[in-house]
């Protein structure tokens, strides 16, 4: 190879990110592989990768700013002998449970023990 000759420069493709997050978030969806996507976007898997990993850093360098305090009003206490009142549903059935407040603890106890 003659060091006189000129380099070829490869030309590197710039995507818009509302692309890049079009994507991505395909590739999110349960069940999707990230290869598929790629593939049906005529790309290489390993950049579709790349995409992710940059919006888990992003994501996780947002997540790393320490919220501000923000106050918000919290309801008055239930009158006394206001009951504890728990619904339950699943599909087309609904399950109503009722405590009276006195057995708050027994009602947590309950409740710990049902979703264990």
């Amino acid at each position: 190879m003659d060091t006189n000759e000129p380099k070829k420069r490869t030309r590197v493709r710039a995507y818009p990110l509302e692309f890049k997050a079009k994507l991505v978030a395909e590739a999110e969806r349960p069940g999707a592989s990230v290869a598929k996507v790629a593939l049906a976007h005529g790309l290489n898997a390993n950049m579709l990768h790349t995409w992710r990993r940059e919006v888990r850093g992003t994501v996780a360098a947002a997540a790393s700013v320490r919220p501000e305090f923000v106050a918000l009003p919290v309801a008055a206490a239930p009158a006394p002998g206001t009951p504890i009142r728990i619904e339950l549903r699943h599909g087309n059935t609904s399950v109503a449970v009722t405590w009276p407040t006195e057995a708050a603890d027994a009602c947590a106890a309950w409740l710990r023990e049902l979703l264990r």
